[in-house]
């Protein structure tokens, strides 16, 4: 994942309600395999390694975010655990054959998620975070992204 994906994520983040952070923590594991993918296609079973770990914790994390009053829950976690295994053995293996198994399940459960987002009206799940407007100004040379807040007074020109 490169800064700009980095950086994406992040500000969606800041701006999530609950269910639209499972969304992201899908989005973000698929990320990580593609890039896992990648880096073995170009060699790099370093960055190979790497990759497939964060795309382990991101799935640890949807486990971890399973509420088992519902029954649902032990189904996505029998998934979860199915794509953890298939992760496992692609790093022990060094191989990325497995993955395919693994990213079409995150992709199945991923347009489930999207739909139920759609309907999650609970607002952002971090409060006190800055609103994002974002503006672009040309510097010397450089185009600069800038970031507003409108309801924070202490920034800016006040008259």
């Amino acid at each position: 994942m490169n800064n700009e994906a980095i950086q994406s994520f992040t500000a969606r983040i800041t701006q999530a309600s609950r269910s639209e952070l499972i969304v992201i923590l899908y989005e973000m594991a698929i990320a990580k395999i593609d890039n896992a993918k990648m880096a073995y296609s170009e060699g790099d079973l370093k960055t190979f390694d790497k990759d497939l770990k964060s795309a382990q914790r991101y799935v640890s994390e949807l486990m971890a975010s399973l509420d088992y009053k519902y029954k649902i829950s032990y189904d996505l976690l029998s998934l979860y655990l199915y794509t953890n295994k298939h992760i496992i053995t692609a790093i022990v293996k060094r191989d990325p054959l497995t993955l395919s198994n693994a990213k079409s399940i995150l992709n199945k459960l991923l347009t489930g998620f999207k739909e139920v987002s759609k309907l999650d009206r609970s607002g952002p799940v971090m409060r006190n975070t800055q609103q994002l407007y974002a503006g672009l100004t040309y510097g010397k040379g450089t185009l600069n992204e800038t970031y507003i807040d409108p309801s924070n007074k202490s920034r800016g020109f006040i008259a």
